[in-house]
């Protein structure tokens, strides 16, 4: 197994404050995957900063091709509210 860390960035810095009805129901999707993820222990954890300039994924997966699936197919990347970057990542304490 092996841990990647995606980052999340809205597509616009003023997002947190005038996101649409639609793009509030991406990002609700966009938790509900994630925590569906985190129960089956393939999210370790995910958060953003206060202000939502960006966001983090870290996920546990078999491989670097699993992990980018799982990336592309979050509803807020895939329905483009958000960009993500993929990176294999070491966790040195938890």
């Amino acid at each position: 197994m092996e841990n990647y860390i995606y980052v999340l960035k809205p597509t616009r810095s003023t997002f947190l404050h005038d996101s649409t009805e639609a793009e509030r129901g991406i990002v609700s999707e966009h938790f509900l995957y994630l925590q569906n993820l985190n129960n089956e222990k393939t999210v370790l954890l995910a958060g953003r900063t206060e202000q939502a300039e960006f966001g983090i994924v870290i996920l546990h997966t078999e491989n670097r091709e699993q992990a980018e699936e799982i990336m592309n197919n979050d509803p807020a990347v895939k329905l483009k509210v958000m960009t993500a970057e993929l990176y294999p990542f070491m966790i040195a304490l938890s």
